[in-house]
């Protein structure tokens, strides 16, 4: 996109959380939460950033679009692997300041490029008493090598 999108100015409290006009808070970065779910089961995929840009083209195309802090850019999930995030539903919380996409995975059906289905493929141990616990595989395999499919510069 050429020019930033432009979405309604944010209002009043009670019309950010009870009208209908889309008026999201973005962070000072210029960015905020959106967390990708997979449709049919519910489980969490991916959390990534989304600045106006992104958001608008997310809502644009159906496909899911990133804003990335590292690279400072805008990227379609799944632009280089394939692996793409449909949007099947797209809801903000009260405040507008995060955006939560049921998705529908094209390609490999894997969120994370550590060759995941989903980028949350770790465990942390809670309430044992023994304080922090080395993390635990979840048991969500591999779909995918991210050397062959990225080259080395991902590999995990």
């Amino acid at each position: 996109m050429s020019e930033t999108p432009r979405f309604a100015r944010r209002g009043s409290t009670e019309s950010v959380e009870n009208g209908t006009e889309l008026q999201p808070k973005f962070d000072e970065a210029g960015v905020l939460a959106a967390v990708a779910t997979d449709h049919a089961t519910g489980e969490v995929l991916m959390l990534a950033w989304m600045d106006a840009e992104a958001l608008a083209l997310t809502i644009d195309t159906g496909e899911a679009h990133f804003y990335s802090r590292s690279r400072r850019r805008i990227w379609k999930k799944g632009e280089e692997s394939g692996n793409v995030l449909e949007v099947v539903e797209m809801r903000t919380d009260c405040d507008q300041d995060a955006i939560w996409m049921r998705v529908r995975m094209r390609g490999l059906s894997a969120a994370c490029h550590t060759g995941h289905r989903t980028c949350f493929y770790r465990t942390i141990a809670v309430g044992t008493g023994a304080g922090i616990q080395p993390l635990a595989p979840a048991g969500t395999p591999r779909v995918f090598d991210p050397a062959a499919v990225y080259g080395q510069a991902k590999k995990p």
